[in-house]
């Protein structure tokens, strides 16, 4: 079925006869007339766990699996039509406060240069001369390819134009071309996922399977992070015939295999820590909370293994990324290779970035924004005054929340994890060579900031001072 929303009246559709459609056909038979569309591919109807939801036909909801819980549903897309301008409280302040933020934007050399010139694949030069590129499933900590995959190459051979997302003053997406074929990207997360931590270099090969994940809607960095554990099980040994690193040919063949539950691929279609697992070598498999880790190596990016470690839904970049400050010194620079003391601006922007998740905006404004700037925005807007530290207060309330439900269904510190490879592993090579995470001081230290207990658990106090208290009752364990 189909749910279409049009003037706020929800109406379902029957779509059998999309059903097992690809996402490009899918969202043009339902998009006419400039109908935004969100549907799932073969990937999500066969509930393969890396499934993505495709927003548009290009862009993706794409980690954790959303995808196959649409297709567990038998919901194959849900499309919004509706007209009109949401209204403004107070138009002429938002104006001037949209002014003053774009002036910003432009006057930062990454929102106006860096990202609009190269796009996201811009950080795999960045990341490979940090050492911080993780690769053939974060054995080494930089790829001797990355040149060949980097952002730089990548508009040299393939990129006709960019593009962003309504309104976006920053337009980060390349459009690209392959064979005559077009398409959107890939960005850098998929770059590093299908190529260096594959330990592949072919860069028009992750062209294309970029826009086969798109069309059969699987998430980019599950996909090619399951697949280089699948090639370290070979490696090894453990799993016969399997792919092997660099092997760029068995890159399409096994995308198209996953999204259709096809031998080898029904069983990359359960992700790492179950393929992992399966073939007695779960230490393989790059997780947290089930989530496969993306594109920075936490050995060089101290905080950065905090941030996947204590990430609500499991390893993620999205939810904080300390790339900011670790490496481009945004807000400020400070000790990558030393965590300690970097917890309370990792809560800051967890906390941040759940508040800009709930308003729907771009995490790389940032970048150029403070939390004032948004503050001053959301007040125009909705007519009430929202000072930043009320804003941030929002986003504390929102992961603790999300603390509270993991909890509650069985989540515990033991999660609060990294792999075994990132804790005892030491870095091979590299600025960070011989460096592994200390995490259990950092996470110690986040805790006692967070105001949560020493195992993790909010505290009465924490709960009353965010008016979560019988929450905490209803959802803690007993």
């Amino acid at each position: 079925m189909s749910l279409w929303i049009e003037r706020w009246r929800r109406l379902i559709w029957g779509a059998e006869a999309l059903w097992g459609a690809g996402v490009a056909h899918t969202t043009v038979s339902l998009g006419e007339g400039g109908r935004s569309v969100a549907c799932i591919g073969p990937a999500g109807e066969r509930k393969v766990l890396l499934a993505a939801i495709m927003n548009d036909g290009t862009r993706a909801l794409a980690r954790g699996g959303v995808g196959a819980a649409m297709g567990a549903k038998r919901l194959k897309a849900i499309v919004v039509s509706e007209e009109g301008k949401s209204s403004i409280a107070e138009p002429e302040r938002f104006d001037f406060y949209r002014y003053e933020s774009e002036k910003l934007l432009k006057a930062s050399p990454l929102t106006a240069h860096g990202l609009p010139e190269f796009g996201t694949a811009a950080l795999v030069n960045v990341l490979n001369a940090a050492g911080a590129l993780p690769t053939r499933n974060y054995q080494q900590c930089s790829f001797e390819g990355a040149e060949a995959i980097s952002g730089e190459a990548l508009k040299e051979r393939f990129v006709i134009g960019k593009r962003g997302c309504w309104g976006c003053p920053i337009a980060c997406t390349r459009r690209t071309e392959v064979d005559g074929v077009r398409g959107e990207g890939p960005e850098y997360e998929t770059i590093w996922a299908l190529g260096a931590d594959c330990g592949i270099d072919d860069l028009k090969a992750i062209v294309h399977a970029n826009y086969l994940c798109n069309e059969l809607g699987i998430d980019t960095i599950s996909m090619g992070a399951t697949i280089a554990c699948a090639m370290e099980l070979t490696e090894r040994g453990l799993l016969p015939q399997g792919p092997r690193f660099g092997d760029a040919g068995m890159l399409l063949p096994l995308v198209e295999a996953t999204a259709l539950r096809r031998g080898l691929g029904d069983e990359l279609a359960e992700g790492s820590a179950r393929l992992s697992k399966r073939y007695g070598a779960p230490e393989c498999s790059m997780q947290v909370k089930g989530l496969e880790m993306p594109a920075y190596d936490p050995r060089a990016m101290q905080a950065q293994g905090l941030a996947y470690a204590t990430s609500n839904r499991g390893a993620c970049h999205l939810r904080a990324n300390m790339m900011g400050s670790t490496l481009l010194g945004l807000p400020k620079l400070v000790d990558r290779l030393n965590g300690s003391g970097q917890a309370g601006l990792l809560i800051e922007l967890q906390n941040l970035n759940a508040a800009l998740d709930s308003l729907v905006l771009c995490k790389f404004g940032h970048w150029a924004l403070a939390e004032e700037h948004y503050s001053r925005l959301v007040s125009a807007v909705t007519g009430r005054r929202y000072e930043e530290a009320e804003l941030l207060q929002i986003g504390e309330r929102i992961w603790t929340l999300e603390r509270l439900i993991n909890l509650g269904r069985g989540f515990s510190k033991k999660d609060d994890t990294l792999p075994d490879r990132m804790l005892h592993d030491a870095a091979p090579c590299g600025p960070a060579e011989g460096k592994v995470v200390e995490l259990e001081p950092m996470l110690a230290e986040y805790y006692r900031f967070r105001g949560w207990s020493k195992d993790g658990i909010p505290t009465e106090r924490k709960l009353s001072e965010l008016g979560l208290r019988e929450y905490g009752r209803q959802l803690l364990p007993c």
